[in-house]
């Protein structure tokens, strides 16, 4: 435990921030493998609803750097070709 008050605020923020991070991650995590799951189950209509909120859910991780910006556009056009080859 740091004895230095600012290093204590510092050390309590990070743990905020990583926390925070860790959660919207997961979130991004959970968006992205319900579209995978929809996309194995063959359903169309399914795979359209969760494609668009996983793009959303990539486009919000990246504005929060999260995740790197040609990281994000790898995964949206991966998506994108999972998506087309299902119809």
């Amino acid at each position: 435990m740091p004895n230095i008050k600012s290093s204590a605020k510092r050390d309590q923020l990070a743990k905020a921030r990583n926390a925070k991070n860790k959660a919207e991650k997961s979130a991004l995590k959970t968006a992205l493998k319900k579209f995978s799951v929809a996309v194995a189950d063959g359903d169309k209509a399914q795979a359209t609803v969760t494609y668009k909120a996983a793009v959303k859910a990539v486009d919000k991780a990246a504005g929060k750097n999260l995740i790197h910006k040609n990281n994000a556009a790898n995964k949206k056009s991966k998506m994108a070709h999972k998506l087309n080859a299902l119809g």
